[in-house]
């Protein structure tokens, strides 16, 4: 079985170091496409230690509290696994996160600044003339950022929190997807539609356009993933 090293960076240990240690290893996680391969990707307790320059016990404290929060899951005598979801539970993943981002949108109508929603246009300058596919990490990228942003720019803590967790699998998805068929292509002229309405601060339709392409992504995932069942 595959152990999959995270990429992290010595702590500094003048702080909390269980909460350095688990503050770390989320961001790795979150870093992760946790569905490129076929299986849930092993950690590594003590390569992970030596990683970041700590002992074993603050990386085990660390698997403990991602483990009550769903992100990660150990077995007796096989180690600690990031958890991947089946494709029932991301389905229902990326409805709750269509409804969220929707209202990501529509505060955004109402509370971004122009400069602000200036950047989500800016971040697709690259991709014009077709370049989509031919540029397809580069814009795999690009597109969680811009999903990112959306969130950023609606000003609201909570909507944010509440989607941290969920974007762990959000981004890995998405990383996952984006090339098969045409979703790439399609990807980005939903992108188009919602800056301009979002440019235009039109609520409803800024929230109705975000909404529908997020659940676009849960159709593809409901006919096209088997790999999850």
């Amino acid at each position: 079985m595959a152990v999959t090293i995270p990429a992290v960076r010595p702590l500094d240990v003048n702080f909390s170091l269980t909460d350095k240690t688990y503050d770390a290893l989320k961001r790795a996680i979150t870093s992760m496409n946790i569905y490129a391969g076929d299986e849930e990707p092993r950690l590594d307790e003590r390569q992970l230690a030596q990683d970041l320059g700590v002992s074993r016990t603050p990386i085990r404290e660390a698997i403990c509290r991602l483990e009550q929060e769903g992100l990660v899951r150990t077995v007796p005598r096989k180690g600690a696994f990031v958890v991947r979801k089946t494709k029932r539970e991301i389905v229902e993943i990326i409805t709750v996160w269509a409804a969220l981002e929707s209202m990501a949108a529509r505060l955004i109508t109402r509370c971004a600044s122009d400069e602000e929603i200036s950047t989500l246009r800016k971040m697709f300058a690259t991709f014009e003339n077709n370049q989509v596919q031919a540029k397809i990490d580069e814009y795999s990228e690009a597109n969680i950022r811009f999903h990112q942003a959306l969130l950023r720019m609606s000003h609201c803590d909570l909507l944010i929190r509440m989607t941290e967790n969920l974007f762990i699998h959000m981004h890995s998805i998405r990383m996952r997807t984006i090339s098969e068929g045409n979703r790439a292509r399609r990807s980005i002229i939903d992108h188009m539609h919602i800056i301009e309405s979002l440019e235009q601060r039109d609520t409803e339709l800024a929230e109705s356009l975000a909404r529908q392409h997020t659940l676009d992504l849960a159709a593809h995932v409901e006919q096209n993933v088997h790999y999850l069942d």
